[in-house]
């Protein structure tokens, strides 16, 4: 029984001696070619390998990353399990990004960095951390860890999923009609979902027409959910004040972006939140026993919902 690692040998070398010391039954590999593939129970990888069909006794596939978007779900087997990185590594730097980018679009960081540039000094009138009202679009780990950290600042919280959620000190809103009743009452958007079908192009005009005059985004979820021009024009027009963007697409953005040079958006190369190796290891060597005493791993991707 085999573990295949999948990805650069510099996190595999932490895996392998977390490996050995926590589950010294399983054999642990970093090199396809040499091993025997009906050996191989587990693989974590970045992107599906081509070749994933020689893995016959294959049990679960393991996202080296916090989603599966970039997974061909079509080429693996019914069989196997499909299972994103949940780890505190994770979870910590996506709530020390989140709350770096509400802190400084509440703040006017964007307007203070163009004032410099231009070599003015003019203070600018600043909100009551009670008066600036924050939503998380998606309720899943990462939302709700966000959300948390968010609370002792004092922001009025509220929290948006498909399906209803509650989680205490947010105004959870679900479906359709939550989202219309929320998007209007929030001043700064912060996006963390799932890239689906159903979440493509999902911050659009007609979203960003919804929200306030005056309303800022903060985008850490999927490049695809964003659609840029629909954004720009919103900045433009004064629709909207400002926007952090972590998620492009495509990713690297080209040099003539607008996005780049734009004075009211701060943009960061898809760095909010990197899996840590040593805290990876152990989210999976713990859903690896969760799966050998029958219970479902964390993490475990509903193959319908697509997250």
């Amino acid at each position: 029984m085999t573990f295949l690692f999948n990805s650069d040998a510099k996190r595999g070398a932490v895996f392998a001696q977390a490996f050995a010391e926590e589950l010294p039954d399983l054999a642990f590999s970093m090199d396809p070619a040499s091993i025997d593939p009906d050996e191989v129970r587990y693989l974590i990888t970045w992107a599906v390998p081509d070749d994933l069909a020689r893995y016959h006794n294959l049990e679960i596939l393991f996202s080296i990353g916090a989603g599966v978007d970039q997974f061909n779900a079509d080429i693996v087997p019914d069989r196997v399990k499909i299972v994103r990185m949940v780890e505190d590594g994770i979870v910590r730097m996506m709530q020390e990004y989140v709350t770096l980018s509400v802190l400084a679009l509440h703040r006017g960081l964007p307007s203070y960095l163009a004032q410099q540039r231009a070599g003015e000094w003019r203070a600018m009138p600043q909100r009551q951390a009670q008066e600036r009202r924050v939503a998380v679009l998606g309720l899943g780990i990462l939302g709700t860890a966000v959300l948390e950290r968010l609370k002792p600042f004092g922001f009025p919280l509220s929290g948006w999923s498909r399906s209803p959620r509650t989680f205490e000190g947010v105004e959870c809103h679900h479906g359709d009609a939550g989202l219309q009743a929320m998007l209007p009452a929030t001043d700064i958007l912060i996006c963390l979902l799932p890239l689906t079908a159903e979440t493509t192009g999902f911050l659009n005009a007609e979203l960003f027409s919804t929200l306030p005059a005056g309303a800022m985004l903060v985008h850490a979820g999927r490049g695809p959910q964003l659609d840029a021009a629909a954004l720009l024009e919103a900045l433009d027009a004064g629709l909207m004040a400002g926007a952090v963007i972590d998620v492009t697409d495509p990713e690297p953005l080209p040099p003539d972006h607008p996005f780049w040079r734009h004075p009211k958006i701060m943009l960061t190369p898809h760095i909010a939140s990197v899996t840590q190796p040593e805290t990876a290891a152990r989210a999976v060597i713990d859903n690896i026993r969760r799966h050998r005493a029958g219970l479902d791993p964390i993490g475990l991707i509903d193959r319908k919902r697509g997250y």
